[in-house]
């Protein structure tokens, strides 16, 4: 009980210090452009930010673009980790198909998606599904590298342990790899997270009729950066809450996990 007692005080304290460095920061950069420090025109200022979020919101602009990206992003980011984790666990079961295709899918995996988005742009078109795909694919591949070199390293006495105890092989993928391998499937989908939203917003940049990477684009070349900056703010807003949903569900699903607190000290010690 007071090991929870404590650890909620010290997720307080920490969460008091994040939020007083960035009220900190807003303000100075307030305070230095009224003064002139800093000039509105390449800066903007945390003020003007809000009034136009606030015009934002209230036009309806901010609905309709926000439902194109974030389905975008929320699409690719779930084809991404459900193809990355099913191909990761297929090509770690049938050695052969993995010896043989695994080095493709790494070959491809070194030519930066964002590259080829005017070709997914060209082969399927300035909807939505060339964004989906394209967030999808930057997703894609960190997901199935995780699961599939996770699955591979597993230590072979955990698989021994469940034969024994008499699982079979599904049981033992189920209940045994599959969770022992979560961690690494679950950071790859954290990073996963802000890929993308990288592949939705570029693609809306190179061709699309709405969504913040057009809004973006838009306005920034408006000069109008209290827009562009808005948007940056709803993009931020929204990694961070897809980050805090997955945060819940690793606690929920690696409740078995034990968190280390080992420092450099405590090793030298």
């Amino acid at each position: 009980m007071a090991t929870n007692r404590g650890r909620r005080n010290r997720a307080a304290v920490t969460a008091g210090v994040r939020y007083a460095i960035i009220f900190a920061l807003l303000a100075l950069w307030e305070y230095n452009t009224r003064i002139g420090v800093l000039n509105p025109f390449y800066t903007s200022y945390p003020s003007a930010i809000l009034a136009d979020l606030y015009e934002f919101t209230m036009s309806g602009e901010l609905a309709h673009h926000a439902s194109i990206t974030i389905g975008e992003a929320l699409s690719g980011l779930f084809f991404g980790t459900a193809f990355g984790v099913g191909f990761g666990v297929l090509f770690s079961q049938i050695k052969f198909l993995g010896s043989v295709i695994t080095p493709i899918l790494t070959a491809i995996a070194g030519i930066p998606q964002l590259t080829l988005s005017p070709l997914y742009i060209l082969w399927f078109g300035f909807g939505f599904k060339s964004k989906v795909i394209l967030a999808g694919m930057m997703v894609f591949f960190g997901v199935f590298g995780s699961t599939y070199n996770a699955i591979k390293n597993l230590d072979q006495r955990w698989i021994e342990a469940s034969s024994l105890l008499g699982a079979n092989a599904f049981q033992t993928l189920t209940l045994v790899v599959i969770p022992a391998c979560a961690p690494w499937i679950i950071s790859s989908i954290r990073s996963g997270i802000g890929s993308c939203m990288v592949g939705a917003i570029m693609g809306e940049y190179i061709g699309a009729s709405g969504g913040f990477g057009w809004m973006i684009s838009f306005a920034a070349s408006y000069f109008d950066l209290d827009r562009v900056l808005a948007c940056v703010l709803i993009l931020l807003v929204f990694n961070r809450t897809l980050n805090w949903v997955l945060d819940r569900l690793e606690g929920r699903i690696l409740h078995w996990r034990t968190e280390s607190n080992l420092s450099l000290k405590t090793a030298a010690d």
